[in-house]
């Protein structure tokens, strides 16, 4: 597949969850970067704004397998690992995958579980497989979680530990529509009988399979290559910042842009590129000093005072 093909494919998926999801379209654009980059998404926002609806669209239009965890404080690892089970014919026991087994995997409000459950579902997202009694199971290719988590100040819920944050390529929120898209919202519900609206499949099975090979053929300069690293270094070095973004965050801004790259249909990544990824890949990783959470800074300001300081380089 070359840019221009997978160009109009990611326009063709867009197109067909934004039939069901009323939100901004640089949103969608956002995830469907993350899953191009071969990473994960989170998705942060109150309740109601169409964080599980997001995903489920996105898996059916590119024809990929869905499941939903429901994360609450009692799940255990095996809820999503799966577990063995003993076969009175066979005699024997055998093993019993989980909802994790799916090629979309939606962790739904994944900031309420414990982190037993936490660090078995970090396997997955790192390794792409699944470790059951001694027995390593691989996952099922392509594999994506998308995570739902509602924000830290809601009641039962707790901040994800910064190496699972990590495992993230992209966070991104929906936001409130405005309201000319919340009447959209009750025209489309007017319109079919059901409450929740259905997406079809736009494109063939292994469409995200052959996406994903198509940011490697992306050429990126030099010159945007070292603005990379210096904006990953330049969140070490801000006062208000304790951890800044690890070697792998760097990486990830280097994977979403080449994967916005081709979103936006072009086989070369510029410096836009990296500022436009650069707030979704970045804000989730910065841990903040004490004194800076005392005064209620934000991330995001953090991130784009970075990307605002850092000289960007000339691209002809």
């Amino acid at each position: 597949m070359d840019v221009d093909t997978a160009a109009r494919t990611c326009t063709d998926v867009i197109d067909a969850v934004s039939e069901a999801v009323v939100t901004d379209r640089q949103f969608l654009e956002t995830v469907l970067s993350g899953a191009l980059a071969r990473g994960h998404v989170l998705l942060e926002d109150v309740p109601g704004t169409g964080k599980t609806l997001t995903a489920r669209s996105l898996a059916t239009a590119l024809g990929l397998e869905f499941t939903r965890v429901q994360f609450t404080p009692d799940l255990l690892p095996s809820d999503i690992t799966g577990s063995h089970v003993y076969d009175a014919r066979t005699e024997s026991f055998e093993f019993n995958p989980g909802p994790v087994f799916a090629n979309v995997v939606l962790a739904d409000e994944i900031n309420r579980a414990p982190p037993k459950t936490q660090a078995a579902l970090l396997e997955a997202m790192e390794e792409g497989q699944v470790s059951v009694d001694g027995e390593t199971h691989q996952l099922p290719e392509p594999f994506l979680v998308i995570a739902t988590q509602n924000p830290v100040e809601q009641e039962g819920t707790f901040r994800l530990p910064e190496a699972q944050r990590d495992r993230f390529a992209v966070k991104a929120g929906i936001g409130y529509p405005d309201r000319a898209g919340e009447r959209e919202l009750i025209d489309r519900r007017a319109d079919r009988q059901t409450t929740t609206p259905e997406v079809s499949q736009v494109v063939p099975d292994d469409a995200l399979s052959d996406l994903q090979t198509v940011p490697e053929t992306v050429s990126v300069s030099d010159g945007v290559r070292d603005y990379v690293v210096d904006v990953g270094r330049a969140t070490r070095e801000d006062d208000r910042v304790e951890v800044g973004v690890s070697p792998r965050g760097t990486q990830r801004l280097f994977e979403v842009a080449r994967a916005r790259a081709v979103v936006q249909g072009r086989d070369y990544v510029t410096p836009e590129d990296v500022k436009r990824a650069g707030e979704s890949v970045l804000v989730h990783r910065l841990v903040l000093t004490g004194q800076a959470t005392v005064e209620d800074v934000d991330p995001v300001d953090v991130v784009r005072d970075v990307l605002d300081s850092v000289q960007v380089p000339a691209v002809s």
